[in-house]
């Protein structure tokens, strides 16, 4: 009779590798925790995404003031939701980045 041995492979946090996303703005590559989440709501709404973790479509961006004016000047946001982005939402993420600065 033949026995067979299994061998497990145990992943750990080390050998993981941080996601990372394209920001909208400078269309670098960075690490997703060092960037500001916007996302699109089922219901048309532009809400900011602190955890990273909210239901609904995302695009990432630098906190970084060069980075929205590219964004807004590239239209990034914009190609990424495919739909015209309100201007309150580069408002509220301008003063985020403001609150960012400061800290």
């Amino acid at each position: 009779m033949k026995s067979t041995v299994k061998t497990t492979v145990k992943t750990t946090k080390k050998n993981r590798k941080a996601p990372v996303r394209q920001c909208v703005g400078c269309q670098e590559m960075k690490n997703k925790k060092e960037m500001i989440r916007v996302i699109r709501t089922a219901d048309n709404e532009f809400l900011l995404d602190a955890t990273g973790k909210k239901n609904g479509r995302g695009a990432y961006i630098c906190p970084d003031k060069e980075c929205l004016s590219k964004a807004i000047r590239n239209k990034g946001l914009e190609r990424s939701f495919k739909q015209a982005i309100p201007q309150e939402v580069y408002d509220t993420l301008e003063k985020e980045m403001k609150e960012i600065g400061s800290e």
